[in-house]
């Protein structure tokens, strides 16, 4: 989805009053697959380096939990979305009634009983939001926890500086297991408590960029400034942040996706 928004936050900005509650409203509609193929046929083509970056850190993943000796599936196109956008958004009874009748359908349809998340925005959402409406059958574990013990090496040299996940970090008791995973690895990570401190560190802006691209822009502007005092490799462990500074960056820093910078051995 990040390749998408990448192409379609521009246009959000010319076409003024609009939103990326479209793409949310499509999404809940007919799937994250018929909202690419549909925008994909109009008027926004992802960039193939994009595509391929994004799919590259998913085989990542996937690498380092056959590591950790997980015996994991995806459902291909049945797959569906967490519906986060919607929620994020404040579409609350647009969020509730996709969740109820494609995601809690979907997986009942295929009985699912364990649930292994790969971004932050989809494992707050079946952690912390949905069973405050639903009562949910399954379990639900990051990726993040299910590799941070396995044996991996660096794929660069060098510091890096790592920007947080707003909600690994502070909502989802994560901050120490990605530094761990850096650890492990021998990558130094610089810390500043002002700068990457666990209540101080501040949001990339990805989330504004449905409502303001610009104000979104602005915000990850700063957070690059930041980050750049203390590496210029900054180490990212959110597709949304990945995005977003990554677009803003304009080579004041090399943005990095924490599976982009990991070697599985």
């Amino acid at each position: 989805m990040a390749p998408m928004i990448n192409e379609l936050v521009p246009w959000i900005e010319k076409v003024r009053g609009s939103s990326l509650s479209t793409l949310a409203s499509a999404v809940s509609r007919v799937g994250l697959g018929g909202v690419l193929s549909k925008f994909a046929g109009l008027v926004i083509k992802p960039d193939k380096s994009d595509i391929d970056r994004a799919n590259g850190i998913v085989r990542n993943i996937a690498k380092a939990l056959m590591k950790a000796g997980i015996n994991f599936g995806f459902l291909y196109e049945d797959e569906p979305y967490s519906g986060a956008l919607l929620h994020e958004i404040g579409a609350e009874d647009a969020f509730l009634e996709y969740f109820e009748n494609t995601v809690l359908k979907t997986f009942r349809k295929y009985g699912i009983k364990r649930v292994i998340t790969i971004d932050p925005h989809t494992h707050n959402v079946l952690v912390n939001v949905a069973p405050n409406y639903f009562k949910l059958d399954f379990e639900v574990v990051s990726y993040l926890d299910l590799i941070k013990n396995i044996k991996v090496r660096p794929r660069i040299s060098g510091d890096v500086v790592i920007h947080d996940s707003c909600l690994y970090a502070r909502y989802l008791n994560k901050y120490d297991v990605y530094r761990s995973i850096l650890d492990n690895a021998g990558i130094k990570h610089v810390e500043s408590p002002m700068i990457t401190g666990r209540e101080a560190s501040t949001c990339c802006g990805g989330p504004l960029e449905s409502l303001s691209p610009e104000l979104s822009r602005k915000i990850a502007k700063i957070r690059i400034n930041h980050l750049s005092m203390l590496s210029k490799t900054v180490v990212t462990v959110c597709p949304i942040c990945l995005a977003n500074l990554g677009r803003n960056a304009e080579g004041a820093v090399q943005v990095l996706d924490i599976n982009e910078v990991l070697e599985v051995e």
